[in-house]
């Protein structure tokens, strides 16, 4: 008699836990920053620490980025972004935040990705 469950995980769990693996696989073979990271089933949410790391995200994987006021004199700059298609040509969400004072100086390049 075997003592251990033999029910699943919730497919949610699983699904998050794919996209977790998708982003980490991504992660080991680039240079990209991720200091955080929450992963969802819809997506996974890496938050970095400044603008500069949206753009090397925007420039190895492309995205619109879109600003939202977050109150106090701040910004949130969010890519949205995905991972590359993977053999099953299925890819990940990735959303990549980071939180700027209203009116930083951001390089063009990063600017022409905003979506409002």
């Amino acid at each position: 008699m075997n003592s251990q469950p033999t029910e699943r995980p919730p497919a949610g769990l699983m699904v998050q836990r794919d996209n977790e693996v998708a982003v980490t696989s991504l992660l080991n073979r680039t240079s990209l920053h991720a200091p955080t990271i929450f992963p969802r089933p819809h997506a996974v949410h890496v938050v970095v620490n400044n603008v500069d790391d949206i753009g090397d995200w925007l420039t190895s994987l492309g995205g619109e980025i879109k600003v939202r006021p977050s109150g106090d004199g701040l910004e949130v700059w969010t890519l949205h972004t995905s991972t590359p298609r993977r053999a099953d040509g299925s890819s990940v969400a990735v959303l990549v935040s980071a939180v700027l004072p209203e009116g930083e100086l951001v390089f063009d390049y990063i600017r022409a990705a905003v979506t409002r």
